[in-house]
């Protein structure tokens, strides 16, 4: 009818044997020529075009974000990561309320709508798992290795803004967040950040928060690991000592050299991923823009190193304005590839003056192979015939 070709998509089916085998089965019909055919109706709701399918790689408890198959810096909200300790809730908004008390002159309860009578505040900044690490194998993408890094566009009001209507007592220094997931997840956080950039947001890319980002309310804490930006949030408490919670004692802390444990590591340090060329491409030879994203919890980023010979010499990428602070930063380098074996790598600086290590740094100053908190450089190996591939380096 639409005098067209039928796109395909491989599909499980059962023979006549009853063994089950792929078999290519139409998933839409393309017309031959869109132009002698009424095309589809405005409608209620915007989709993507079904030749784009980007997709999340979902486990247990996280699924990744697709890096490779982004464009610019922010990531749709549909395909934000996702890390949970006890499943996405279904909460009513019309039923929401926030207990904040402790050591405040006023304990209150605010509503959803309360909390959106107060002014409003939007940036825009990247959330990480400190958990964002991943190798062992040449087979993996930037999704698989880093993954659980995402960045949005948030709204809500500033948390100092609460603070101030509760009125915090001068001799609290740490505040209680608890979320109201199954697994009641609780960190404590030094006031300071409240009162630098925290915010209670509501939504996220000019809508309300999506169900696994927090909705209707979670707590952001810009450059700060993921998992004390307490989701569902429903309940502050001001203390004048950290809580001690399972999420900061058993788990969230970090062997270092010399036998001891790192606690309360809440920075994200500097971090850049090449994202194009990455496994599993193969590029052809000659001109090659080499692309990809760096962040840092400390501020701005100022600076993206690319080597294009392992490591021997670095040149500066160009940074895609505008370069903002707690942000991923996109950067690009135009590289001629000669055909040559080779292996390409990238590492970010930031306003700090800090420089992303190496992973035998990384493995020396931590005693370890991996872990929280693990940002090494992250290198491709690029082959005679182009095919890029994960450096592994185990040593």
């Amino acid at each position: 009818m639409l005098g067209g070709a039928a796109a395909l998509g491989l599909v499980l089916v059962q023979d006549s044997f009853g063994k089950v085998v792929q078999e290519a089965k139409p998933l839409f019909d393309v017309p031959k020529d869109p132009t002698k055919i009424l095309g589809v109706p405005p409608g209620s709701l915007g989709t993507r075009s079904p030749f784009e399918q980007p997709q999340k790689i979902p486990s247990i408890t996280s699924s990744r974000t697709p890096l490779q198959q982004l464009f610019g810096t922010i990531t749709p909200s549909d395909l934000h990561f996702e890390r949970n300790h006890g499943g996405v809730p279904l909460i009513d908004p019309e039923k929401y309320e926030l207990v904040i008390h402790g050591m405040v002159k006023k304990p209150m309860r605010f509503t959803l709508q309360d909390l959106k009578r107060f002014p409003s505040f939007t940036r825009i900044c990247f959330i990480e798992c400190s958990g964002n690490f991943r190798t062992g194998k040449a087979e993996l993408t930037p999704q698989e290795i880093c993954g659980l890094t995402s960045q949005s566009e948030w709204t809500g009001v500033m948390l100092s803004t609460i603070f101030r209507e509760v009125g915090v007592d001068p001799k609290a220094t740490w505040f209680l967040a608890e979320g109201n997931d199954a697994a009641v997840m609780t960190r404590s956080i030094p006031i300071e950040k409240a009162y630098e950039d925290a915010m209670l947001v509501y939504a996220q890319n000019g809508e309300a928060l999506r169900p696994e980002q927090g909705y209707p309310l979670r707590l952001l804490l810009p450059g700060w690991e993921g998992n004390t930006q307490i989701k569902w949030i429903r309940r502050i408490e001001l203390a004048d000592q950290p809580f001690m919670t399972r999420e900061e004692t058993s788990k969230y802390s970090e062997n270092i050299a010399g036998g001891k444990i790192r606690q309360f590591s809440f920075l994200m340090d500097a971090r850049s991923m090449i994202t194009f060329p990455s496994y599993p491409l193969q590029i052809q030879k000659g001109w090659v823009e080499i692309r990809g994203i760096a962040w840092s919890g400390r501020g701005k980023i100022t600076a993206v190193e690319v080597s294009t010979d392992e490591g021997k010499s670095w040149q500066t990428a160009a940074l895609q304005e505008p370069v903002l602070s707690k942000a991923h930063t996109a950067f690009r380098l135009l590289w001629h590839w000669n055909g040559k074996p080779t292996v390409i790598m990238s590492r970010a600086i930031d306003e700090s003056g800090y420089y992303q290590p190496s992973y035998k740094e990384l493995v020396l100053a931590r005693e370890s192979k991996g872990g929280y908190h693990f940002n090494p450089i992250t290198a491709w190996e690029i082959k005679n015939d182009g095919s890029v591939w994960l450096v592994n380096d185990r040593s």
